[in-house]
């Protein structure tokens, strides 16, 4: 029963540094720096106006 419990460990493992390795090869592609993506802006937000002085 050992041998079946260190069996799925070892496979376990191996899919673990499989996983690792292939991430390392694969790299993913830049986004674009301008524009939309997902109607979500992707460069910096404008800066916000200054709050109006409170009336005395």
């Amino acid at each position: 029963m050992a041998w079946l419990g260190a069996l799925l460990f070892a496979a376990s493992l191996g899919g673990c540094v499989l996983m690792i390795v292939l991430g390392a090869r694969h790299a993913d592609e830049a986004l674009p720096t301008g524009g939309e993506l997902m109607k979500m802006p992707l460069g910096e937000a404008p800066p916000a106006a200054p709050a109006p002085a409170p009336m005395p």
